[in-house]
């Protein structure tokens, strides 16, 4: 099973309008609907694609978290979306109504840091019952600073009882500052380097896999700002053992998320 731990979509009538205003200077390989995530996978014999919720305010919870929750869980696995401005148990109403199985995190969208005091009070009541995947470094025409891996590193260390992803290997455009920062903590992370990680080296690509633990890898595309099909292809070029290969790209995504990999 090919699993995609990270894409986005929003509803027809407001995707156009949601990339622009989020990603305005990155080149789209989809439109952010359904329909076209859904043909990116047959594309890329991909069998589920985490699908990422990001409100920008906390007056989009509701909304964010009704539609992401709304999808078809035989191709899509919802994660849903929190904010530090909304209360812990606010942000916990919005999540449980709508069986989501995680939550995006991404403060540069979302407007604050991710050693955000609110933030801590939400995240303490999410360990144990959602896995939270969090944007790190670069991207968004922001530099970064209010994510870097660092501050993931605290969270890892505050809240060892969270199960944690961290997107971009830790940090994009941040890969050294990664690795220092992450290295030991019990987390994971993602592969997504839009618009390609065929960008970077293979033999960059292979080192950080196995400096993380290909146990604690998982495959990502970040549709649709990458193609999910190029991405498939560059995993399976770096020349990783096929058993390595396997739980990168699905392997721990089911594991983690207690899919059915058969």
């Amino acid at each position: 099973m090919i699993v995609d731990f990270h894409s986005h979509v929003w509803p027809d009538a407001v995707a156009r309008k949601a990339l622009g205003g989020n990603v305005p200077d990155m080149p789209l390989f989809g439109d952010g609907t359904v329909a076209g995530l859904a043909a990116a996978q047959d594309e890329a014999h991909i069998d589920r694609s985490v699908c990422l919720a990001v409100a920008n305010t906390p007056d989009q919870l509701a909304a964010a978290n009704q539609f992401i929750g709304s999808l078809d869980r035989n191709r899509f696995v919802p994660f849903g979306s929190v904010h530090p401005r909304a209360t812990p148990e606010e942000n916990l109403h919005h999540l449980r109504s709508n069986r989501v199985a995680g939550v995006k995190l991404h403060p540069v969208f979302q407007g604050y840091r991710l050693d955000d005091p609110g933030l801590y009070d939400t995240l303490e009541a999410l360990q144990g019952e959602f896995c939270v995947i969090a944007h790190v470094g670069d991207g968004g025409g922001a530099d970064g600073t209010s994510c870097t891996p660092a501050m993931l590193a605290d969270i890892a260390r505050a809240f060892p009882q969270l199960a944690l992803v961290a997107c971009h290997f830790g940090g994009y455009h941040r890969l050294e500052e990664a690795d220092e920062a992450l290295a030991g903590l019990s987390l994971l992370v993602d592969t997504a380097w839009p618009p390609s990680l065929a960008e970077l080296h293979p033999a960059v690509v292979r080192d950080r896999i196995r400096h993380h633990g290909v146990e604690r890898v998982l495959f990502a595309s970040d549709w649709p700002t990458a193609s999910p099909a190029t991405e498939v292809t560059a995993i399976r070029r770096l020349g990783l053992h096929p058993d390595e290969e396997t739980l990168v790209l699905g392997g721990n995504a089911c594991a983690l998320l207690g899919l059915d990999d058969g």
